[in-house]
């Protein structure tokens, strides 16, 4: 072997080492006989080095995973030698090999296994025992190779082919009737001998007994001999979390309802006559939380049981599962309540089956509804915060936290489907008298009495959120909490999670204040000062910007008398920010919807239109004034950082000014609003920085958003502007430039249609000219970023030829000179037929069906009717013909669906001419069988289109090899 090449695979190698050590392995792999170098050191125990025997086994594994039917029988015996000695010498080496080349020996012999079993090797397991017999060495290999052949078999994360699918449910099948009962026998002898002596040996033991159990058959498990050494585990500390797991798997194998039922109750006697149900007892909490994993197995096979027999109609069994689940309930809730949030995770979902089945039962026992009730209050007091959890600089425990609460919240949702009046009241009580006191209450306590509340809007579902008509106990409740909230003074509570928890509720239940007005101001006030949108936390600002513009929003009928007050008191938050990077109060994307409410307030108002058009200048005219100065100082700017930030300053004022027109919808135009002035102005300031040479992607990205904005607020008003933003636009532009413009002129095209005949006619070679040149450039070949930039291009190039033909507009290419049409029109039958994408594909055969219809009668353009039977026939049996045309995939499906429409368009507009060119000269041509020929001519001529899609999809499976 390469010995220099070797010393790269020591981790502290430097790279150039490292590098050969690689491409040595990349040799080693492809050559035919290099296994046998590696083999032979591996027998023979040549290198001391760990990495090198590691990388000897990963050559071994190549040649077994890839290669192996290529060697011949001998070759084959060899590798089984090989590993069969290296097993040997494992049993004399004063050490054991380093853990990871164990794993990595396991994994070449389960390959070897699933390769071998059913054919040459049968005898593989009773080889392997023979070596390593009760030796504590060779049972850690053995247990390892067992886990490894679990992983190869039944793994549900490796993704296995159909062939190897089948090959594994046979080796299954075949292990069971030959050697299932011995390995059994195997691990009973290794957990007896060493469950005292070698704890790390019996801990791999059980986890391969539990690996096994949900394929093998469970009585050789499920026995008084096994159950009662695993109960015995379970009292040896370091065994039990083990012993804990492989009884869950045990309890977890699918079986008959009642077998699975009295397996369960058989247990639980033994853990509870053993003291495990004494949970106040055990400090351990890692060994509870896998306690409670197995509690939560045995409820829900119970109830899975409970399920299946009530569905089999058998009354007198399932009464038995019921009051066998009922007994396991205050288990259940000990758990639940756990301070321990691991724990108490691992029980939620037997709570929730639990819920389920009251949900079903028609009436509930006093036990059962006393058991609802202890739920709820475990599930309010586990909602709560604990001291530790950290708000500014939330980590991964905060995030688990975090998850944890959605588990709780689902109990509360089903809690509230058994008691839905139960829960309000739990709720009302804990609100009401942790909000009397809040002053004096922990900040946790505060936050989650207002967090019930928040969480009864999804638990109480009603439509439209009116929670506050219709049930009126129900309304008079939520009415009372929110008002409250409202009143209690709690919005000034110094915690922020207090403070956000006020406002997502106040947000949540918007309809509480068109029910009762007055609260309005204050809440107004809240959001505006220091307990919002000036509040001393950034995280608590950007909130509440969002928050508010939703509270706006909502309200906007409610709001009238508030308007210039709340204008006036938000004008500091409006200010750009300058580009010297001083942080304003909001980030840029907070006040995009400070803005938007601005504009959502002067549009919605009562004001007249000069009113309206006076405010939504006095909100414009900054940004216009502040956009100005900077494109001067952009434009003579050196520095590329100081340009950079210039750029962004600019991007925000144009985003600012798009984010006003929100306001606007369709129906209510800006015209009535008295603003198109105002927006026209806007359109003239922003347009010039599209000349300006530096930045141009941001500038760019900006103004093209403004105008798709304006396209819609001020419709034909925009289109004199459009000709020179677009010559801009289209200078030096790269893929992803046109790729952003070509949807601006789609929206343009789609709108305004014949209006814009004439532009698009000038443009449209241009356009087109600057595509094709980017499409041109010559790219790196595996440059993957390029290729999908370029695909991507092509993509929004077909789309505006689709939206061109399809908004009646296909005279801008009929006009374009019969040199460029035949360019355009080869472009489109090249996209259908040579690349690879079946969302392209799918656009040029719409382009092409468009194209038919519109040309292809008989007073179509000079020369269409031939370039239908020589390019556009042949590209509807070419592109499916394709190897990379995949039928099996949806997009492809859709690609063949416009497909047929065209051919079925042919059809429509040629008539007789069309099936005889098919039937006489083009399918023959393509030397398809006379009867199919006939077959596929019937099929084209059927009034129903949908008959022919089917039946096409038949012909290219049945033409394809």
């Amino acid at each position: 072997m390469d010995e220099q090449a070797l010393l790269g695979l020591n981790p502290n190698a430097d790279s150039d080492f490292r590098q050969r050590a690689l491409a040595y392995f990349e040799q080693l792999k492809i050559s035919p006989d290099a296994w046998q170098v590696c083999a032979e050191a591996l027998a023979q125990r040549t290198y001391s080095d760990d990495h090198v025997k590691f990388f000897c086994f990963q050559v071994l594994e190549h040649q077994v995973k890839y290669k192996y039917s290529e060697l011949t029988t001998v070759q084959q015996q060899l590798i089984r030698e090989t590993l069969i000695s290296w097993l040997q010498a494992q049993m004399l080496n004063p050490q054991p090999e380093k853990t990871f080349i164990r794993n990595k020996a396991a994994q070449v012999f389960a390959l070897l296994f699933v390769t071998e079993y059913l054919t040459k090797w049968p005898k593989f397991f009773f080889d392997i025992l023979s070596v390593v017999d009760l030796n504590p060495r060779g049972v850690d290999l053995y247990l390892r190779i067992l886990m490894a052949i679990d992983s190869e078999l039944v793994d549900r994360d490796v993704v296995h082919t159909s062939e190897e699918a089948r090959r594994n449910t046979l080796i299954k099948d075949t292990m069971r009737e030959q050697c299932i009962p011995n390995l059994v026998e195997s691990w009973y002898q290794i957990l007896q001998n060493y469950q005292f002596t070698n704890s790390e040996v019996t801990c791999q033991c059980l986890e391969v007994v539990g690996a096994y159990v949900s394929w093998i058959d469970l009585s050789l498990i499920a026995n008084d001999r096994f159950i009662n050494m695993l109960l015995g585990h379970m009292s040896i500390e370091v065994l039990r979390e083990e012993a804990c797991d492989c009884l869950f798997e045990v309890v977890n194998k699918g079986m008959d309802p009642v077998d699975k039922m009295k397996l369960v109750e058989s247990l639980c006697q033994v853990l509870q006559s053993a003291g495990f149900f004494s949970i106040d007892q055990e400090e351990d909490v890692d060994f509870l939380a896998r306690f409670s994993k197995l509690v939560n197995g045995m409820g829900q096979s119970l109830i899975v049981s409970w399920s299946k027999l009530i569905k089999n109609g058998d009354i007198k069994n399932a009464q038995e599962a019921l009051q066998a689940i009922e007994t396991k309930v205050a288990l259940m809730l000990q758990l639940l309540i756990h301070e321990d949030d691991d724990i108490s995770s691992n029980i939620i979902g037997f709570c929730y089956d639990y819920l389920h089945i009251l949900k079903q039962l028609t009436v509930l026992s006093d036990q059962q509804k006393a058991n609802v009730e202890a739920i709820m209050l475990a599930v309010m007091k586990k909602l709560t915060y604990d001291e530790e959890y950290n708000f500014e600089n939330e980590g991964e425990d905060e995030a688990m936290f975090v998850e944890y609460r959605k588990q709780l919240k689902l109990l509360l949702d089903r809690l509230a489907q058994v008691s839905p009046e139960l829960l309000l009241a739990s709720v009302r009580r804990v609100f009401s008298s942790t909000l009397q006191n809040w002053q004096t209450t922990r900040f946790m306590e505060v936050e989650v009495a207002i967090r019930l509340l928040y969480m009864l809007a999804e638990a109480l579902p009603v439509s439209h959120g009116a929670h506050f008509s219709g049930d009126v106990s129900k309304a008079s409740a939520l009415q009372d909490m929110m008002r409250t909230l409202v009143t209690s003074g709690v919005s000034s509570y110094q915690h922020t999670s207090v403070t956000l928890e006020f406002f997502e509720t106040v947000v949540r239940y918007e309809k509480f204040f068109t029910v009762e007005p007055q609260h309005i101001p204050c809440v107004l006030m809240a959001f505006l000062d220091h307990r919002g949108l000036r509040h001393s936390s950034a995280k608590v600002r950007s909130r509440t910007a969002y928050l508010f513009s939703r509270f706006v929003k909502s309200l906007n009928k409610q709001m009238n008398p508030f308007i210039e007050d709340i204008l006036n008191r938000i004008q500091d938050l409006l200010e750009l920010s300058p580009p010297n990077g001083h942080q304003s109060l909001l980030s840029s994307d907070d006040q995009l919807f400070i803005y938007e409410t601005a504009g959502v307030l002067i549009v919605n108002s009562e004001y007249p239109a000069e009113r309206k058009q006076a405010l939504m200048r006095n909100l414009l005219t900054p940004l216009m004034e502040k956009f100005k100065i900077l494109l001067e100082k952009l434009m003579l700017a050196q520095d590329e950082e100081r340009q950079a930030s210039l750029a962004d300053c600019l991007n925000h004022a144009v985003g600012f000014a798009s984010r006003t027109s929100k306001a606007f919808s369709n129906k209510q135009t800006v015209k009535q609003c008295g603003c198109s002035e105002v927006y026209l102005d806007c359109l003239q300031t922003f347009l010039p920085a599209l000349s300006c040479p530096l930045q141009k992607d941001i500038l760019r990205s900006g103004v093209r958003t403004f105008l798709h904005r304006m396209i819609i607020c001020l419709e034909e008003e925009v289109l004199p502007f459009i000709p020179s933003a677009s010559e801009h636009m289209l200078k030096d532009c790269e893929a992803k430039d046109l790729q952003e413009f070509i949807p601006l002129i789609n929206q343009i095209t789609a709108k305004f249609k014949i209006q814009v005949s004439p532009f698009l006619q000038q443009m449209f070679m241009p356009l087109l000219h600057a595509i094709f040149e980017v499409l041109l450039r010559p790219a790196e070949e595996n440059d993957q970023s390029a290729a999908l930039e370029k695909q991507m291009l092509r993509r929004s190039y077909f789309a505006f030829l689709q939206t061109v033909t399809g908004s009646g507009m296909s005279e801008v290419i009929a006009n374009q000179g019969a040199e460029n049409v035949e360019r355009v029109l080869v472009t489109v039958i090249q996209g259908a037929v040579e690349y690879p994408d079946p969302i392209a594909q799918k656009t040029c055969f719409i382009i092409l069906s468009k194209l038919v219809e519109l040309w292809g009668g008989k007073d179509g353009p000079v020369g269409f009717a031939d370039f239908v039977y020589k390019h556009i026939v042949p590209a509807c049996f070419l592109a499916p013909l394709k190897q990379t045309f995949d039928l099996a995939d949806a997009q492809t499906v859709l690609a063949l669906s416009e497909c047929a429409v065209t051919l079925k368009t042919i059809h429509l507009k040629r008539g007789p001419e069309c099936v005889q060119y098919l039937q006489q000269e083009y399918l023959p041509s393509l030397q398809v069988a006379p009867e199919i020929i006939q077959e596929f001519c019937q099929a084209l001529q059927q009034p129903d289109a949908k008959v022919f899609k089917n039946y096409l999809k038949v012909f290219f499976q049945r033409a394809k090899p």
